[in-house]
């Protein structure tokens, strides 16, 4: 069974990865041990994949990185769901593959302990049992994100124009 892993509002790139090792840690092997670091130090050591992060508003609010997007995405994350994003993350998640989801209600009927479903092309997500709708992602962006990030897709499009 997947984990969710819950915080507040304001989880800012610094928070989700460390500033100092921005120029040190690239790949994702580097980066997945200071996932979360100073937020919450049990999550790089146990997040698995298939695990989903809920959080408040803003999250992912601060400087212009790659690394948090991408560290996510290599954990196996399988979605962020938020009541908002920092726009400016929401642009890499998007690059990186990594599934964004706003949707407030969700993240307030969550309670500890239960099971999240997820449907992105349908947009719907259950909470508990409960379920709620989110406004369905573009086909591009469902695309990008099982190519594995924009990189991936767009090498994807040009050898499929060869």
């Amino acid at each position: 069974m997947s984990k969710v892993w819950k915080y507040g509002d304001d989880v800012n790139t610094d928070m989700l990865f460390p500033g100092k090792y921005t120029y040190s840690c690239s790949k994702a092997e580097q980066i997945l041990p200071h996932l979360l670091e100073d937020l919450d130090p049990q999550f790089a050591s146990e997040v698995r994949p298939g695990d989903v992060v809920m959080a408040g508003k803003n999250f992912g609010c601060g400087s212009s990185r790659e690394q948090p997007a991408l560290g996510l995405r290599a954990a196996g994350i399988e979605a962020v769901v938020a009541k908002s994003f920092a726009r400016i993350f929401f642009r890499a998640a998007i690059n990186q593959g990594l599934l964004l989801v706003e949707c407030p209600e969700a993240v307030d009927a969550f309670r500890a302990g239960d099971t999240v479903g997820l449907d992105p092309a349908a947009g719907t997500i259950t909470v508990g049992g409960k379920g709620f709708s989110f406004p369905s992602l573009p086909e591009e962006i469902l695309a990008i994100r099982r190519a594995g990030g924009l990189l991936p897709y767009a090498r994807a499009k040009l050898r499929s124009r060869r």
